[in-house]
């Protein structure tokens, strides 16, 4: 198995419907196993979000963290769609086109209303057995 610095590292809400439908995403169309994944409810979660200058206890952003660079909001949305490749190049080009001062503003407005707009989980979301090698803590 691999070093978690040989693969981009995705924080995401481990209660957050939205979020976890997004790692749904991940795990769907990552076949060839990019990305890991660590929960901001975690210790590696936290420690990342810590170190890029993000609030572990209230997130209004995404994470994405390639090696030491973390990126964040809408770029960091593009960079993970870039890198799966196929028609989520495009996308990731599509995303880029809208200019970053419209559309991080609308992305941080969904995060700090996701819960309301998407729900809450009771707990932190748990991997199937089969992929649990992919997340983090």
């Amino acid at each position: 198995m691999s070093n978690e610095a040989d693969h981009p590292v995705i924080v995401f809400d481990g209660v957050c419907v939205l979020c976890s439908r997004w790692v749904d995403f991940i795990l769907r169309h990552d076949r060839e196993g990019r990305f890991r994944l660590a929960a901001m409810q975690g210790q590696r979660g936290r420690e990342l979000l810590v170190t890029h200058g993000l609030s572990p206890d209230d997130p209004a952003s995404f994470l994405l963290v390639d090696g030491v660079q973390g990126y964040s909001d809408t770029d960091a949305i593009a960079r993970v769609l870039r890198q799966l490749g196929g028609v989520w190049r495009w996308a990731a080009a599509l995303l880029r086109v809208i200019p970053r001062a419209l559309r991080d503003p609308a992305h941080r407005w969904i995060a700090r209303h996701r819960y309301r707009m998407f729900g809450r989980r009771d707990q932190c979301r748990l991997p199937e057995p089969a992929q649990a090698w992919r997340f983090l803590d």
